[in-house]
């Protein structure tokens, strides 16, 4: 890398002059090159920034290799798509605030990022300011004793003369309104004061609420917001673009109160100086801030030292990955808290495309797959779980990595979500176009609705919400012994001759149910279980996790798959992340249901054993729990429920390890050396 780093704007709007004008006086940067939609706009832009190319497209831009950053100033809805596009390229990247539309676009960008070991950074300008820096210091040494209380305000404009519903800051497809246009400042301040009071870099609230004036376009023209921290801190926050108020930002204390009357320090042409107002009781004292550049010319430097360092991340109080993504979960929950809906998110206009802007499409990987008889797909070894999604953008994100790394299997049921988990799962595959390429697992007939009357209502429900005619495989969720096993073979069959079910099994079924329903399948001359569904794992399950659920780690079970050779799809196949580093321990008590479940001498002994192997293998132990899994003497399918991208990252390793049968054996603690 050159002293000085070469960027490229992406975008020719007011921001992105302020940018070009802001980093004639960077001592890391200069400007190389400006991208817009049509070359008349970036021609016009660039004639007043003599020796800068000017690109018709952004992606002429991004083909020039003489960029080596880029600064992503396109309206809010576009910041995943170049900033990874950007990445894609081989470049750096400062993308504008807000740094996504939402927190799993956010996911996606920095996964990208760090599979390419590029720097990013959200470009908050103010928290490369002096007064910022300063302002931490004397929170996390107690100037005002503790905290108590944040009040932040950013606002501009006026509702009865500036609504203009083609306007960038009024329209819904551009993700309008004032929460995430000058609102994303006044939180990215709570969560920074609030981490800084109890010694932390950030802080992410675990309650917000508020409430929006909304206008015909869906959007915000002011709200408010209210954040609980874990600390006991609250923080309100306010913001507009139709409505003007007193911008500052006030924290109040045991001791006293701090006041910033200019907490943006956002002039574009020159320097903010900046000022801390300390009250205790009668006393007060100001701290003047001077400060020789802007706080945009701050930000790039910021930016650019950390990339001439070889640093994926700034340094805070600037914006770091974490940082990043809290900010964007708050952001999500005080939208949804308004009713702030942008139709873009939702099955009405979602894309079809990937937030890339490419077609969904399958990339070389190490995926491993079963052929199940029934299935007309083999099915990847992991099956994902689609149970804890609580949006279409979140579906999308975690489906759409899953299966470009050549996962095709996911797991619903009929009560998960009250059925919007199935929805959102229908919504995906429709806007993708995959069905023909997924193999679709649904779950029905959950106690107490667990007879073959509910069996055939939910599978119908189950079908309508996933907007398809049939699904690969129907498991019941749960058995109920007072039911005849015959007669839900006999019902699932009724189901299988309509081409509603291609093969069905049970899950949380006795393998003796399994058995006598396979019987009567026989002796009839119909189809009978193609798979069973209960818990599998190199820890063994103590206590069950939820009423109903059965285990099928004993030796007896183990001996019925190998000689049977029934596909297993094991669910909590990584016994809840018992193996990850940390996470379990004999003194660690934290997490209740974890405790309670996984914990015993004997699941230790097991983890110390992955421990070791997980060193043989350079991988980490919750791979090798993964792999003893996979590498038993019968088929199996591993259910993962990944929440994060990197959840889903970190466990693909596991499909690369071979476990010999003595080492399965050893880590089971049936041998005492592999």
């Amino acid at each position: 890398m050159s002293s000085t780093i070469d960027w490229g704007i992406l975008g020719t709007g007011a921001i992105a002059k302020c940018f070009a004008d802001n980093i004639r006086t960077s001592r890391t940067g200069k400007l190389v090159a400006v991208g817009s939609r049509t070359q008349e706009s970036a021609d016009r832009f660039v004639g007043n920034y003599p020796g800068v190319t000017a690109y018709g497209s952004y992606e002429s831009l991004l083909a020039d290799p003489t960029v080596q950053a880029v600064y992503v100033s396109t309206p809010h809805p576009f910041h995943a798509e170049w900033a990874i596009r950007a990445i894609r390229a081989g470049k750096h990247v400062l993308v504008e605030k807000p740094f996504t539309l939402n927190h799993p676009q956010a996911m996606a960008v920095l996964e990208e990022a760090l599979q390419a070991n590029k720097t990013v950074m959200e470009a908050f300008q103010w928290r490369c300011h002096p007064q910022t820096i300063r302002l931490v210091e004397l929170l996390k040494n107690k100037s005002i004793g503790d905290v108590q209380l944040i009040q932040a305000t950013f606002s501009f404009g006026n509702l009865k003369n500036g609504f203009n519903p083609d306007s960038r800051l009024w329209n819904n497809d551009l993700a309008g309104g004032g929460i995430m246009d000058v609102g994303c400042y006044t939180v990215a301040a709570a969560r920074l004061i609030a981490g800084a009071a109890i010694g932390k870099d950030f802080d992410t609230p675990v309650q917000v609420t508020g409430a929006a004036h909304l206008v015909s376009t869906g959007v915000d023209a002011y709200a408010i917001g209210t954040l609980k921290f874990s600390s006991g801190i609250l923080a309100t926050v306010t913001t507009g673009v139709g409505m003007t108020c007193e911008n500052t930002v006030r924290v109040i204390g045991t001791e006293g109160s701090i006041t910033l009357p200019n907490p943006w320090v956002c002039n574009r042409t020159q320097p903010d100086q900046g000022k801390i107002i300390i009250q205790r009781g009668k006393e007060n004292q100001t701290i003047d801030i001077p400060c020789d550049r802007t706080s945009f010319t701050l930000e790039i430097d910021v930016i650019g030292e950390a990339i001439r360092s070889g640093k994926r991340q700034v340094q805070p109080p600037a914006m770091t990955w974490d940082d990043t993504l809290s900010q964007m979960k708050t952001l999500d929950q005080w939208r949804k808290a308004c009713g702030v809906v942008y139709e873009i998110e939702t099955d009405k206009k979602y894309p079809s495309v990937t937030i890339s802007g490419e077609k969904l499409s399958v990339k070389p990987d190490s995926m491993k797959y079963l052929q199940i008889p029934g299935v007309d797909k083999k099915i990847s070894r992991l099956v994902m779980g689609c149970d804890n999604q609580q949006s279409l953008p979140h579906m999308a994100v975690m489906n759409d990595h899953f299966f470009e790394r050549g996962g095709n299997a996911f797991d619903t049921a009929w009560i998960y979500g009250g059925g919007l988990m199935e929805r959102l799962l229908g919504q995906w595959i429709r806007s993708r176009g995959v069905r023909s390429q997924t193999v679709v697992i649904v779950k029905g007939c959950h106690t107490p609705a667990c007879d073959p009357y509910a069996l055939t209502w939910q599978l119908e429900q189950s079908l309508d919400r996933l907007q398809t005619d049939y699904t690969d495989i129907y498991m019941m969720h749960r058995d109920n012994p007072q039911v005849p096993v015959g007669e839900f073979v006999d019902v699932m069959n009724e189901h299988v001759r309509a081409g509603r079910i291609k093969v069905f099994g049970g899950s949380n079924w006795s393998l003796e149910r399994v058995e006598q329903a396979n019987e009567y399948a026989r002796k009839k001359g119909i189809q009978g279980f193609g798979v069973v569904s209960n818990n599998f794992s190199l820890a063994r399950m103590i206590d069950p996790i939820w009423g109903g659920c059965i285990s099928a780690s004993d030796p007896e079970s183990r001996a019925w798959f190998t000689r049977t050779q029934t596909p297993l799809l094991s669910w909590s196949s990584q016994a809840r992340g018992f193996f990850l580093p940390g996470r379990a321990s004999p003194d660690k008590l934290d997490d209740k249901e974890l405790v309670r479940c996984w914990y015993s001498e004997d699941n230790f002994k097991r983890l110390e054993r992955a421990k070791e192997l997980a060193g043989k293998y350079g991988v980490t132990p919750i791979n090798i729990a993964l792999a003893y899994v996979l590498c038993q003497p019968f088929p199996t399918l591993a259910l993962i429920g990944p929440r994060k991208l990197d959840e889903t990252r970190t466990s693909l390793p596991g499909l690369t390890v071979q476990l010999t049968p003595q080492e399965v054996r050893y880590l089971n603690l049936e041998t005492d050396s592999f």
